[in-house]
């Protein structure tokens, strides 16, 4: 390809919309073109790079023993509706009617409708497992799309769906499918962390995210260094610390004026945040919840929504708690009885808490549970955190950022139960298909990559992802021979199987060098007035610093084998 023929324009500047990396160095690479919020166009250059890792998800699906199909976009609300994850999805998922007035959802995912094409295909154990995966368009409704390709609306997912007769046959399909994914993933030339993961609202016992490590990423990573546990800051658990013992003592008011939050009244008591409740209040469904933690944590509010069961949830306002009677600042469960009370496990490590009063600029000394006040559910909903123990073997818990760039899921049978996917067994008995689901993000995955692989220049792709191989760049094309030598060497290399970017543009070097770093393609090959005295090309490897000098007449055989290579 010519890049005096390239559909896309790089920038020098940069976007004032783009808040990450990968967003700021696709937008000046003239890669992709925002829509819409969340919605993107893929220009050439992008494209190329995004139909590389499409098909090495493909080759690696296909070795695995996945069959692929294509299922469609557009899903009855029906289905979604039989296993009530039409509720699950809440606001994140796509809704419209059609001129008969039924009302259909644009598919966020297609477990729904893939269970329904395997209803139909299967009766018998003979006809198990199965393996079944499609490429295709994804729909989901972000509240807040960000971070350029990272969190969209519209984007393409390869999604994998296995089905077997039992939990034993589950465990096969998905451990392969782990493999096939660390596979992907080394393809592409990117290392990632396997950690557990919340199933969120795609259900499920067991579930993992592949987690790309870099410090520019949206999702916390808690660790044990000594035993190699990992897990989702939304799923991560950890041990507590113990508060040294003390005996109850009783209740005593004290005033606390103007003071309202945890910092602000454990300054003006002078007693610890960890000696503190802190009252924290949500929707769920509809209805008032009250959450009380120990003052010094926060609270997971994905373990929270779990605790609960429901499907709409979020944060309550100033006003929905004025309403329900609660003083704002000064509110603990104490004599609480009209709304539900969930309790961390935290306020259980100590004695004599301090905690709201229930009335204006009033705290409380000396609360103790279950003395003073009942939870209606009392569970882990604190979000873990470096420093704290370790839930396997005790050790210190680290904290990292990633991107998740895999989703697995051990899904069982509640959707193939709910839509009646069932076989007959050796012996006659019907059974329900026992399921998995596996995701990737092919535009996500491409925004990693560059998030973990740039510099102050531009991309660095990895040679598999890129692209394109070589960026030719001759330089002061107003020499003849610098034109014919550049002209023979891009026909060359095209017949031997590279794929070349040739800017063939009459630009001055510093503009053509800039645009080559940009871009990122693994090695520049520069011709010039300067490099045919010495019947030589430079070659230089964007991840290098140092440019080499090649012969010309081994310049194709040896790129080729330090392609292949």
């Amino acid at each position: 390809m010519r890049i005096s023929k390239l559909f896309g324009k790089t920038q020098r500047e940069l976007p004032a919309e783009a808040d990450t990396i990968s967003h700021q160095l696709l937008l000046r690479a003239g890669m992709i073109r925002q829509v819409a919020a969340g919605v993107y166009s893929y220009l050439p250059l992008a494209w190329r790079a995004l139909k590389k890792i499409e098909n090495i998800i493909r080759q690696e699906m296909d070795k695995a023993g996945g069959q692929e199909l294509m299922l469609p976009v557009l899903q009855p609300l029906e289905l979604w509706q039989e296993t009530g994850r039409d509720l699950a999805f809440g606001q994140g998922l796509f809704t419209l009617y059609d001129r008969r007035d039924r009302k259909l959802a644009l598919g966020p995912t297609h477990e729904e409708v893939i269970t329904e094409l395997v209803k139909y295909n299967v009766q018998s154990y003979r006809d198990l497992p199965l393996l079944l995966y499609q490429i295709q368009t994804k729909f989901r409704d972000e509240p807040r799309p960000r971070a350029g390709l990272i969190r969209v609306r519209e984007f393409t997912m390869k999604d994998l769906y296995s089905f077997d007769v039992d939990e034993e046959g589950l465990d096969q399909s998905y451990n392969k499918m782990l493999q096939a994914y660390q596979n992907i993933y080394a393809r592409c030339g990117l290392p990632t962390l396997i950690v557990e993961a919340d199933s969120g609202a795609i259900g499920g016992k067991e579930s993992h995210e592949f987690m790309l490590i870099t410090e520019s990423g949206e999702d916390e990573i808690i660790h044990c260094p000594d035993c190699k546990y990992v897990a989702n800051a939304d799923k991560a658990e950890s041990v507590k610390e113990k508060i040294e013992g003390d005996e109850p003592l009783p209740l005593e008011e004290v005033k606390t004026p103007g003071m309202a939050t945890i910092e602000e009244v454990s300054n003006f008591l002078k007693a610890p945040q960890n000696r503190t409740l802190k009252a924290v209040f949500y929707i769920a469904d509809g209805k008032l919840i009250f959450a009380v933690i120990r003052g010094d944590l926060e609270v997971n509010e994905v373990k929270l929504k779990n605790a609960l069961g429901c499907s709409e949830f979020r944060i309550a306002t100033e006003a929905e708690i004025i309403e329900a009677g609660i003083v704002a600042g000064s509110a603990s469960p104490i004599g609480i009885s009209s709304i539900k009370v969930i309790a961390d496990d935290s306020i259980t490590s100590a004695a004599n808490f301090i905690a709201g009063a229930n009335k204006p600029d009033t705290h409380l000394r000396n609360v103790n549970y279950p003395r003073d006040f009942k939870a209606d559910l009392m569970t882990d909903i604190a979000r873990a955190r470096a420093g704290d123990g370790c839930p396997k073997c005790g050790g210190k818990l680290l904290s990292t950022h990633g991107i998740e760039v895999g989703h697995t899921f051990k899904l069982g049978t509640f959707i193939s139960q709910k839509l009646g996917a069932l076989f007959i067994d050796q012996s006659g008995q019907s059974h329900p298909i026992v399921m998995g689901s596996y995701g990737i993000g092919l535009g996500r995955l491409l925004a990693a990559a560059i998030e973990q692989n740039h510099d102050d220049k531009g991309i660095i792709w990895p040679l598999a992802i890129a692209p394109y191989h070589l960026y030719l760049c001759p330089l002061h094309l107003e020499n003849p021979q610098v034109v014919a030598t550049a002209e023979n060497l891009y026909a060359d290399l095209t017949a031997q199987g590279l794929e070349v970017l040739f800017d063939d543009r009459n630009e001055s070097p510093g503009v053509k060098f800039n645009d080559a770093d940009l871009l990122g393609i693994p090695a520049r090959v520069t011709i010039s007035p300067r490099t045919l005295e010495t019947n030589s090309v430079e070659v230089k490897w964007r991840s290098e610093k140092e440019p080499q000098l090649m012969p010309l007449e081994e310049a194709v055989t040896r790129l080729k084998e330090l392609i292949r290579d």
